[in-house]
This record gives C-alpha cells, sequence and structure tokens, in this order.
C-alpha cells in the first residue's frame, strides 16, 4: 500500500514512491492493483457530472487539500526556477458559483440538444444538468438556450454560447449561429426578452453582431461603469478580482506615477487611480482601449489610457523609468519582451499579475537577475476545482 501526499500539475495524486493515480486526493491509499481506499481529505464531488465533465479536475479535494494545491502550484514554479519569495502569503480561493463568465459549447441536432462543457481531453459535450461552479444567473439560461436553438430543428449544428454576468444581466453572445429568415431572428428577440438578457449577440465568424441590446451594457470597476464589447476579458469572479486588486492597492500604495501594462478594460487602473495617482493604462486590443478611455473621461480620475501592442513595441526602459510603480497581467504567455525592458529600467515596485505560474516565473527570474527581489506572492484559485491557477507578485528594486 501507498500514500498520496500531494497533487500534480495536471490534478493526478502521487504517492511516496512516484506512482501517480487519478481522481485521488492527498491521504488516500493506493493499492498494488491500483484499488483506491479514501482517506480523511477525499470530498464528495459536488457535482453528478464529475469526473466526465472536464470544467473540473479536484472535486475529489477537500477545501484544505484544495488551498494546498493552489498554493504548492505557485510555490513550485517559483522553487524551480529558484526564486525565494520574502512571503508567500495564504492563498484567495473563490467560492462555488461564483463563475461569472463561461463559455459553454452546444451541438444540435433536430430536437436534440446538448450543452455543456466538453468531455476531459476529449470534444464530447457533457449536457449540463447542473453546474456547481456558474454563477446561478448564468446557469438559469442553459435550459431556454436548449429550448431555442431546439426550436431551428436544425439537421446539424454547432455553436459556442459565451455568457458574463455585467452590470445589466447576463450578456450573452453565440458564435456559429446564424438565424434562417424573419422567424427565427423574431425567435431571437423574443428570447432575449422573456429570459430578461441584457444583450445578445451573434458571431457567424465576422466578429459579434448585436440583435438586442436595450441599454448600453457595463461592467463596473472599482466604482467606474465601463463599457463591455462583446467576449471582452474579465476576472472570472468577483472575488478572485477583489483579491488581485486588493493586492496591487495594497503593495503599489503611494506611488504618484503608475503605469499598467496589458490594461484590458482599466480592472487595475481605475484601482490604482481610485487612490489618487496618476495612472497609464496600455492595451493592444482595441475595443477594451476604448472602453477604458471612454470610461476614464467621465470618471474624473487621472487616468489616460494608452493603445499599444507590448509584444512588438514595449515600453522601453527611459519611458518606464518615469513612473514609481508598474502592474503587468499578461496573456498566458506571459510578457518576456516587456519584461526584459523592465529589468533594464528604475521602477522601484512591480506588481505582476499572472495565470500561468510556469511562464510567471521565467519572466520573473529575468527581474530577479537584473536585482528585483521577489517580496510577496499570492496565489489565487478563482476556478474553483480546478487545476488552472493564478497569482499576484511583488517586485522591489534593490
Amino acid at each position: 500500500m501507498s500514500t498520496i501526499i500531494r497533487i500534480a500539475a495536471k490534478g493526478d495524486g502521487v504517492t511516496e514512491d512516484g506512482r501517480f493515480a487519478p481522481l485521488t486526493a492527498p491521504g488516500d491509499t493506493l493499492a498494488a492493483d491500483g484499488a483506491v481506499t479514501p482517506g480523511p481529505h477525499h470530498a464528495q464531488p459536488a457535482c453528478r457530472h464529475f469526473p466526465a465533465c472536464g470544467g473540473c479536475q479536484l472535486q475529489q479535494l477537500d477545501e484544505e487539500s484544495w488551498r494546498d494545491f493552489v498554493t504548492q502550484r505557485v510555490a513550485n514554479a517559483a522553487e524551480g526556477q529558484g526564486l525565494e519569495p520574502g512571503a508567500l502569503e495564504p492563498a484567495e480561493l473563490s467560492p462555488p458559483a461564483s463563475r461569472r463568465r463561461v463559455t459553454l459549447h452546444a451541438e444540435a441536432r433536430g430536437k436534440s440538444v446538448r450543452i455543456g462543457f466538453r468531455a476531459g481531453r476529449s470534444h464530447d459535450i457533457v449536457d449540463m444538468a447542473e453546474c456547481p461552479v456558474m454563477a446561478p444567473e448564468l446557469f438559469a439560461r442553459v435550459g431556454p438556450l436548449k429550448r431555442l436553438l431546439a426550436a431551428t430543428k436544425r439537421k446539424k449544428l454547432s455553436a459556442d454560447i459565451q455568457m458574463t454576468l455585467c452590470d445589466q444581466g447576463v450578456d450573452c453572445n453565440i458564435k456559429g449561429y446564424t438565424p434562417d429568415g424573419l422567424a427565427e431572428t423574431e425567435g431571437l428577440i423574443a428570447f432575449a426578452q422573456e429570459n430578461g438578457l441584457a444583450r445578445l449577440t451573434l458571431d457567424d465568424g465576422y466578429g459579434p453582431e448585436t440583435h438586442w441590446e436595450p441599454d448600453p451594457v457595463t461592467v463596473t470597476l472599482s466604482g467606474v461603469p465601463v463599457g463591455l464589447p462583446p467576449g471582452s476579458f474579465l476576472q472570472p469572479t468577483l472575488e478572485g478580482e477583489a483579491a488581485l486588486v486588493g493586492a496591487a492597492r495594497e503593495w503599489l500604495a503611494g506611488a504618484k506615477t503608475a503605469a499598467d501594462l496589458f490594461s484590458g478594460l482599466g480592472t487595475f487602473a481605475f484601482a490604482l487611480a481610485q487612490d489618487g495617482g496618476k495612472v497609464l493604462a496600455v492595451e493592444a486590443a482595441r475595443d477594451a482601449f476604448m472602453s477604458c478611455k471612454a470610461a476614464a473621461g467621465i470618471s474624473r480620475r487621472e487616468l489616460f489610457a494608452m493603445h499599444r501592442d507590448l509584444f512588438r513595441n514595449p515600453l522601453q526602459a527611459e519611458e518606464l523609468n518615469r513612473f514609481q510603480a508598474v502592474l503587468l497581467d499578461p496573456p498566458r504567455a506571459g510578457a518576456k519582451e516587456q519584461v526584459a525592458r523592465l529589468a533594464e529600467s528604475t521602477v522601484p515596485r512591480i506588481c505582476y499579475i499572472s495565470c500561468n505560474p510556469s511562464s510567471w516565473a521565467k519572466d520573473a527570474a529575468m527581474l530577479v537577475a537584473a536585482g528585483y527581489r521577489l517580496e510577496k506572492l499570492r496565489p489565487v484559485g478563482q476556478f474553483r476545482w480546478s487545476t488552472h491557477v493564478e497569482l499576484a507578485s511583488l517586485f522591489v528594486r534593490g
């Protein structure tokens, strides 16, 4: 008999003698024939679709062991690059039923419709009958969406459905479905009205086209309503956003000038400007940049938006040296070129937000090699029961 001592990055349990076993928790015992005896940290899965549904990988873990997994994913990434944080802070975990943006997959054949996440390592769709991860307001639209697609009676229909909670309710974008004729178009509008959608857009491959939006759709960031372009990135949960924004405000407090790189709609920029500093928000996606700029114009905060592709044209060291603090929140691949320029700068404090501990660790090693200290590291688990982990980190020059 072997005991599971930890959970590996992809979710399998690992025994003390190096064996891997799926769907196990720390403290479980593994027999020679592969039989598992649950231990004290093995939880009853919260969803009937687990483990078939690929949306979750770790529902067998109790809260303590999931928190440990999130923490160790970040700590191990740092250790792998020889990084020692001054303080590894407690992990911030989002609760069940808190996910405010999701992408579901739909398949219709006649009146038979399936909507849900894909099965693990498969293109098959697990037809969703419940979801303890999604916000209830989003899950409540799954049934009506099934009826909407069933009413088309298409021989074959494959679509992606993006839903986001915004200030006005549920924003819904359907990609891969185009209404056929006036009756289906009217049916779409009726669906949006009956289900109280804030907006309904359809994307036939050329970008989202609005079919219903009674009031301009916004999302409030640090007290500022910001226009929400269809499909725009938001932090997955309000709790996760609060944890990351809270770290940025705490660690960069007192900076009179700050730059927010890869700023998106301004999630961090508006928070930093709320504290009285001057903030430059730099973003490459034009729709996000325009929304941030428009909101900044009416916010009465000293926030200035810049449209610039930081992968192809990163801010140079002499530009960065004008700021007392820099925040960056790049895509999963990291920000190698921009971090290289930061490493050449004299910026006193850098707050690096990441959704990929592995790419973050490589960038962080570059900063440390240039003379920065990794002062604080805060793991964040916004994707409950998932192997996807995020973090906030603080680097101090000298």
